[in-house]
């Protein structure tokens, strides 16, 4: 079988096949919430599907914290690690990309193609570094949108994210409430509480503690790895519950490792948080992960309105949020808080959790439950 049969087999197997990214450049001056702004920027995101005649098909995926544009379909014939939702989107699938036009894109402030702080700033010819903006959530969409214009797109039939993805699809649904049809956040919050944004601030000291961060402005080919793989394997912790941890790991050693009485990687657990933390630093950059995890400190949105009641009066969309019971870092409450102030507002909104235990990452697997909700919940 010849590249060009093997992806059309591909691709009839119910997945979307090849996809390449797009680079979105804006050519004029953005402003930050702070004030701050730069003279230009790019964005770097995936389509899949059609985009039909009135130009109002579109679903919009939003991110994670360590997330990308890439979350459905392959690359290239030889890698074919699929995109982080591609169980969710494609033909067929729960996002239907048969019926929808699913959009997804590197935020703003990112590292895998976005305008961000490792690139070059065109007034200096230098990297941005730490001189880039301080970014927030509503940075994020509010760039998006800019996108989104450039498209031509009417309005967004949906907007559904996870963690930082789901702050992001809150903030769609205030900021452009005629735009927005139908929401769905998943494992998130309208605040950090104090516990959360003290894990983001341990991973920031251990970069910023590494002698190679050099105040940000590290060599790209030298940066501060051992700091970032230590945010990483401490972040990874919170992601996970202790229910898959004990169910996938235990206190399993490594094949030929006994009690040796060393500081060596000796349990299985160990090991997994070693691999974990040497793919991140392959592929994140360690300002864009400060800049992120200061983003969501900042996303709060009793104190950007006035109360969570305010920050919704305004939605005209529908509404589905879905939380995890094994979810430590934006539990339950949190996601429960979020529909009972929609509802107070008269916003058709609903609220499920599902019992998975893989914690705060639930919103990634595979899950019949979390796939038929999302199928239902777009179809209405």
């Amino acid at each position: 079988m010849n590249p060009a049969e093997e992806d059309i087999a591909y691709s009839y197997d119910g997945e979307i096949g090849l996809v390449s990214p797009q680079d979105f450049r804006c050519d004029t001056s953005f402003e930050f919430e702070s004030g701050q702004s730069i003279p230009e920027f790019k964005l770097r995101y995936e389509t899949y599907g059609q985009l039909n005649s009135d130009r109002n098909n579109v679903v919009l995926v939003a991110h994670a914290l360590t997330g990308d544009h890439h979350c459905a379909g392959v690359h290239s014939l030889k890698d074919r690690k699929p995109g982080w939702w591609n169980s969710l989107i494609g033909p067929g699938k729960p996002i239907d990309t048969n019926r929808f036009f699913v959009l997804c894109a590197n935020c703003i402030g990112g590292c895998q193609g976005s305008t961000g702080p490792k690139s070059i700033d065109p007034r200096t010819g230098q990297p941005y570094n730490l001189t880039f903006p301080f970014v927030t959530i509503r940075d994020m969409i509010r760039s998006q949108k800019i996108l989104l214009d450039r498209l031509g797109v009417s309005e967004l039939y949906a907007v559904i994210g996870g963690s930082m993805g789901g702050m992001q699809v809150l903030q769609w649904a205030i900021e452009y409430p005629s735009f927005v049809r139908r929401i769905i956040p998943m494992a998130t919050t309208w605040r950090q509480n104090a516990q959360a944004i003290a894990f983001d601030e341990v991973g920031r000291q251990a970069i910023m503690q590494d002698p190679e961060w050099q105040q940000g402005n590290y060599d790209p080919e030298k940066g501060p790895n051992v700091g970032l793989a230590i945010a990483r394997m401490m972040a990874h912790i919170t992601y996970l519950s202790d229910r898959s941890m004990d169910r996938k790991f235990g206190r399993k050693r490594q094949e030929g490792q006994g009690n040796r009485y060393s500081f060596n990687i000796e349990f299985e657990v160990e090991n997994y948080l070693k691999y974990q933390a040497q793919s991140f630093i392959n592929r994140f950059d360690a300002n864009a992960y400060l800049y992120f995890t200061r983003a969501l400190g900042y996303f709060d949105l009793e104190s950007a309105y006035g109360s969570l009641d305010d920050a919704f009066k305004s939605l005209k969309c529908k509404a589905l949020s879905v939380a995890f019971t094994t979810d430590w870092l934006f539990p339950p409450k949190q996601n429960r808080e979020i529909v009972l102030a929609m509802l107070r507002q008269g916003i058709e909104a609903s609220y499920t959790e599902l019992d998975l235990d893989l914690g705060h990452d639930s919103f990634l697997i595979e899950s019949n439950e979390l796939f038929n909700l999302v199928r239902n919940f777009l179809s209405t």
